[in-house]
């Protein structure tokens, strides 16, 4: 096999991703314009002038160095379980290292481990179980072991966890998601717990409604997101990068992203944002006040979420990251037990990857980034 990696154009990207179906939100062209602060450019891995692999690189210049972090969120978009990975990533590196990069890192899109609803939810109470790590999955997806052994003979390096509660640093390597392939919307709805059966009745019984927004709508969710980020403890991203989300993604494709308000006696109490990458549906950021819980607008909402990407045919409903702490005074179990009530699965992926292609650099960025 002899795969050259060059400069596509979005055209390109676009048709590759359409072709497969599917791909990460985060590695089709407008998510660099979602991050001005990274260079984007699109890339494609070609043979016999076919382009058989693609993927988003984002370039993050480093102060008084005219070097660069080159990242690959969730990407890239190859065939990952097809045998030796050399010929797809010695010119992916060749590439970056031509352009300035000293770092490469990388989120192959490679599940590793699942776990069911019920087999989180019996680990949660287990003194032997402190993390999903510790739990004998249900499901061990072969080959993952195999392309883990494989990046590590070819000199990448796993990233770190990113502390105590599941997050890494860049892209989570923890999620929860919902299957829909093959599935009635009936069958999705009797497979959400009885909690989350009961509340999305006393909803609709409560007179909750879930409308779609548009850009006009943003500064509403933005004001329960900021509510959320003080009530959960995490630093909130600016209103303008959810306009700047809204406005690129919806440029590249209206499917792209939607937003979703649920409304009670003429208050918003919650929002989420929804994004589609063809037959792949996230539930990326959302948002809710404290008030007015009783009438259960988180259940509401999401489950209007579910039924629009269901109608639109898509395979998978992706609630995004989860906490692989099953410490019960920690601050993520709710989010967890939310997500879990959903009755899907708890997936691992197999982490971020960075390939130093200067080691003194590289070495020395991990040091600056360990004293932030």
């Amino acid at each position: 096999m002899s795969l050259r990696v060059e400069v596509i154009t979005r055209e390109q990207h676009l048709a590759f991703v359409a072709g497969r179906g599917s791909a990460s939100h985060m590695q089709v062209p407008s998510w660099g314009e979602v991050k001005p602060d990274w260079r984007a450019e699109s890339i494609g891995w070609s043979e016999a002038g076919e382009i058989v692999g693609a993927a988003l690189v984002l370039y993050r210049p480093i102060p008084r160095l005219k070097r660069y972090l080159a990242y690959l969120p969730e990407g890239p978009v190859i065939p990952w379980h097809e045998g030796d990975l050399r010929p797809w990533l010695d010119p992916l590196v060749a590439h970056v290292k031509a352009r300035g990069a000293f770092t490469l890192r990388m989120g192959p899109p490679v599940i590793a481990r699942r776990w069911e609803a019920q087999t989180v939810k019996d680990a949660i109470p287990d003194p032997a179980a402190r993390r999903l790590r510790d739990v004998e999955p249900d499901v061990s997806e072969p080959g993952a072991a195999e392309l883990v052994a494989q990046l590590r003979r070819l000199g990448w390096q796993q990233g770190e966890d990113g502390g105590t509660d599941g997050f890494s640093a860049g892209q989570p390597r923890y999620v929860f998601q919902v299957p829909f392939a093959g599935r009635s919307l009936e069958e999705i709805r009797g497979g959400l717990n009885q909690q989350w059966r009961r509340n999305i009745k006393k909803a609709e019984k409560a007179g909750v409604k879930v409308v779609e927004g548009g850009h006009d709508d943003l500064p509403a969710f933005y004001e329960l997101y900021r509510e959320t980020a003080e009530r959960d403890r995490f630093i909130p991203r600016p209103l303008g990068y959810f306009q700047r989300m809204w406005t690129a993604l919806r440029a590249e494709d209206p499917e792209r992203m939607r937003l979703y308000l649920a409304h009670h006696d003429g208050e918003v109490l919650s929002a989420a944002t929804m994004l589609t990458v063809g037959t792949h549906v996230w539930y990326s950021y959302g948002a809710s006040t404290s008030r007015r819980r009783e009438v259960q607008p988180n259940n509401a909402i999401q489950w209007r979420m579910m039924s629009d990407a269901h109608a639109r045919g898509a395979a998978v409903y992706d609630l995004r990251g989860i906490t692989d702490t099953l410490d019960e005074s920690n601050h993520l179990m709710g989010l967890l037990r939310f997500k879990a009530g959903t009755g899907g699965l708890a997936a691992e992926y197999v982490g971020e990857w960075d390939y130093p292609v200067s080691k003194l650099l590289h070495k020395a960025f991990g040091l600056y980034m360990s004293r932030r």
